[in-house]
C-alpha cells in the first residue's frame, strides 16, 4: 500500500527554467565563438582570452563596452548580443517572485475562496493538509513555526504563520470564505478556541462552514458531541468533535473488510490495552452488522476475543455504552498479558481469521508481532499492529510491489499507521450529523420493507450512498432538530452508562408527548421541503416537486401519522447506536419556536 506524499513542483515551472537556463548556455557559447572571431579581426580590441569572457559576460548587462564602436559583428555575436538580454530578465523576474513569494503567498491566502483551512503545528496536522491537498483542494495552513522556502516549494499549499486563535490570523487565511475548517493543534483548549474564533468570522449562513475540532481524549470527545447534538440555536456553522482512532478504525475496514467464513463464525482477536482498542471493537461490530444488512455475509454473529489486563472490564464498559454489540457479537473477554496469547485455546483450533495487537506499548506490541511465528500460522490469519509512531516503516513493509523493503510474511503481518489513516477527509466528513442521518435513513429502509415496499419503489428506497442529496439534506434536518425535541421532552443527550441514567423516564417523557412530538416534526418537514420549493400535489412528482403529504397534520392518513409518531419513538435507540441515551431532567420548558440546530 502506497502513502500519500506531498505535492510535488509544476512540471510546467520547471520546463520552464530548463528552457531560459538552456537560452543561457547557448547565448555564452555563441557569444564565445562571435568574440573569438572578432578577436581576429580587432586585435587592437580584443587581446587575449581573459577580454574575451569579460565581453561575453558583458552580453548579459545590456550594455557592453564593445558595442560602443560600430560593427560589422560576426553573426554568432549578433545573435548572442540579443539573446542573452532575455536571459538576463527572466533571472531578473525569477529573483523578484522569490523575494516577494511569502507577501504573494500571504495576499493569495488572505483572498482565498472556498479552500480547506488547517489549523496546528502537529505531525497529523502536516499529514492532513498533505493528504488534502493530494486529493485536489485548495489548502491553507495556520501554524505558529515558519514556514521554510523549501517547504513552500515541496507541498505547494499556501501557509500563514501566527496565533491561530487570532481572528486577524485566521481572516488572512480567508477562514470567512472557507468550506472546512480542521483544528488539530496539541491542545484541545486552542481547538475549542480556532472554533470559537471560526463561530465569529463565518459571514454565509446559506452554506455553513463545517469545522471540525480534534480532541485528544475519547470521553471527552463523546461528551462535547452529545452537548453539541443538543445545543439549539446555532445555525452558522456545522460543528463536530472527532478522535483520530474513531476516523482510523472506520477506515481500517473500508481498507480491510472483514472475510466471511463458508461454514463457520469469522473470528477476531483483539489483544492489548492501548486508546485504539475501543474505537476498533466497535467499528468492527459496525462494520460486521453492516455486511449482514447488505446481504453479503451470513446471520452468524461475529466472534470477538477480547484479551488484556483489563479486558473484562473494558467488554462490560463497550457492552452498556453500545447494546448492539452484544446482538452483533458474540463476545468473550481473557484478562491475561499479550504475551499469553498463544495459551488460548483458540489458537490450536485453527487461529483466528483477523488479529489485532493494540499494545499501549507500540514497540513491544510491534516486536511481539514480529517475534511470535504461531500468530502467521492460521491458514487465513492475519495480523494488523496499529501505530501512531512508525509510518515509516508501514511503509516499508506495504509500498507497492517495487518498492516493498521488508517481507510481509506472504501478506499476513501489516501495520497500520493510525495517524496516516486518520486523514481520509471524507471519513472526518461522515460526522456524527452524517452517521445519525445514515442511520435514521437505514431504520426507514427496514421499516418499509417490512410493510412490503421494495428496493427501488420509492426514490427514498435506496440505500444511503445512492439517496438524492435533497433526501439527504432532510435526513440531516431531522439529525439537527433533535435539540428541539430534547428540549420540549426536558431531556438531554449523554454518553451511555448502562443503568446510570433513567432511560425509562425518558421513555415516559417521549410517550406523553409524542402527539406533540409527531405534529411538530410533520410541521418542521413541511417547512424544510417548502423552502426547497416543493408543494402539494397527488401523485408524488420529483420533477415538479410535488408532494401528497405536504399538507396540515390532521389531514394526513392513519399510516402517515403512525410513520412520524414511530420517528420520534426511535430516538433513543438511534443515539444508542451512537453510545449516547436520553437523560430526563425535570419538568418540561418552556417551547421556544423555531429551531434547529445546525450542528
Amino acid at each position: 500500500m502506497t502513502y500519500p506524499a506531498p505535492g510535488a513542483a509544476r512540471p510546467a515551472a520547471w520546463w520552464l527554467r530548463l528552457v531560459f537556463a538552456a537560452i543561457g548556455l547557448f547565448a555564452l557559447i555563441l557569444g564565445y565563438i562571435g568574440l573569438s572571431r572578432l578577436s581576429q579581426v580587432r586585435p587592437d580590441a580584443i587581446g587575449d582570452r581573459y577580454d574575451i569572457l569579460y565581453y561575453d559576460l558583458q552580453l548579459f548587462l545590456l550594455g557592453a563596452e564593445l558595442f560602443e564602436n560600430p560593427g560589422p559583428y560576426p553573426w554568432q555575436l549578433q545573435v548572442a548580443r540579443f539573446v542573452a538580454p532575455l536571459f538576463t530578465l527572466a533571472a531578473v523576474a525569477e529573483a523578484g517572485r522569490l523575494l516577494l513569494a511569502t507577501e504573494i503567498r500571504r495576499r493569495r491566502a488572505r483572498r482565498a475562496s472556498g479552500h480547506v483551512v488547517v489549523c496546528g503545528d502537529t505531525q497529523y496536522a502536516h499529514m492532513l493538509a498533505d493528504r488534502l491537498h493530494a486529493d485536489g483542494e485548495r489548502v491553507v495552513v495556520v501554524r505558529s513555526e515558519p514556514f521554510g522556502p523549501l517547504e513552500y516549494r515541496r507541498r505547494r499549499y499556501l501557509g500563514v504563520v501566527g496565533d491561530s486563535t487570532s481572528a486577524e490570523v485566521l481572516r488572512g487565511a480567508g477562514l470567512p470564505r472557507a468550506h472546512t475548517i480542521y483544528a488539530c493543534t496539541d491542545d484541545d483548549d486552542r481547538n475549542h478556541a480556532i472554533a470559537n474564533t471560526a463561530n465569529r468570522l463565518i459571514l454565509d449562513r446559506r452554506h455553513p462552514a463545517r469545522v471540525y475540532v480534534q480532541v485528544h481524549d475519547p470521553e471527552m470527545c463523546l461528551s462535547l458531541q452529545a452537548r453539541r447534538l443538543g445545543a439549539a440555536g446555532s445555525s452558522r456553522l456545522r460543528l463536530d468533535y472527532f478522535h483520530v482512532d474513531d476516523i482510523a478504525a472506520r477506515a481500517l475496514h473500508r481498507h480491510h473488510p472483514l472475510p466471511s467464513v463458508p461454514g463457520r463464525r469469522t473470528k477476531v482477536l483483539i489483544a492489548g490495552e492501548g486508546s485504539f482498542r475501543r474505537a476498533l471493537l466497535v467499528e468492527t461490530a459496525r462494520h460486521w452488522r453492516a455486511g449482514r444488512t447488505d446481504g453479503g455475509r451470513s446471520g452468524r454473529p461475529l466472534q470477538v476475543d477480547l484479551v488484556g489486563p483489563d479486558a473484562s472490564t473494558e467488554l462490560a464498559l463497550a457492552a452498556s455504552r453500545y447494546p448492539f454489540l452484544g446482538r452483533v457479537c458474540r463476545l468473550s473477554a481473557y484478562d491475561r498479558e499479550i504475551g499469553e496469547l498463544i495459551g488460548l485455546d483458540q489458537f490450536g483450533a485453527g487461529g483466528y481469521d483477523r488479529t489485532y495487537i493494540c499494545a499501549s506499548d507500540e514497540i513491544g506490541g510491534l516486536r511481539f508481532a514480529l517475534d511470535t511465528p504461531a500468530l502467521w500460522r492460521g491458514p487465513q490469519s492475519s495480523i494488523f499492529v496499529p501505530v501512531y509512531r512508525q509510518a515509516a516503516l508501514a511503509a516499508a513493509f506495504h509500498g507497492d510491489s517495487r518498492h516493498d523493503l521488508l517481507d510481509e510474511v506472504h501478506g499476513k503481518l501489516r501495520l497500520y499507521p493510525v495517524l496516516t489513516h486518520a486523514c481520509e477527509a471524507r471519513l472526518i466528513a461522515e460526522d456524527l450529523t452524517e452517521r445519525l442521518a445514515q442511520q435514521i435513513h437505514d431504520r426507514y429502509l427496514h421499516a418499509q420493507q417490512r410493510a412490503g415496499v421494495g428496493f427501488g419503489d420509492a426514490p427514498a428506497m435506496v440505500p444511503w450512498s445512492r439517496l438524492p442529496e435533497s433526501l439527504r439534506r432532510a435526513n440531516r434536518s431531522h439529525v439537527q432538530d433533535i435539540a428541539a425535541k430534547l428540549l420540549n421532552l426536558g431531556c438531554v443527550v449523554a454518553p451511555r452508562h448502562g443503568g446510570a441514567g433513567d432511560a425509562s423516564a425518558a421513555g415516559r417523557a417521549i410517550d406523553d408527548r409524542i402527539e406533540v412530538l409527531a405534529r411538530l416534526e410533520h410541521e418542521r418537514w413541511c417547512r424544510e421541503r417548502r423552502g426547497e420549493g416543493w408543494t402539494y400535489g397527488r401523485p408524488r412528482d420529483e420533477v415538479r416537486r410535488r408532494h401528497p403529504e405536504l399538507r396540515p397534520w390532521d389531514e394526513l392518513t392513519p399510516a402517515v401519522q403512525e410513520q412520524n409518531r414511530e420517528e420520534i419513538r426511535a430516538l433513543p435507540d438511534v443515539l444508542s447506536d451512537s453510545g449516547f441515551e436520553l437523560i430526563r431532567l425535570g419538568a418540561v420548558p418552556v417551547q421556544r419556536e423555531g429551531a434547529a440546530d445546525g450542528a
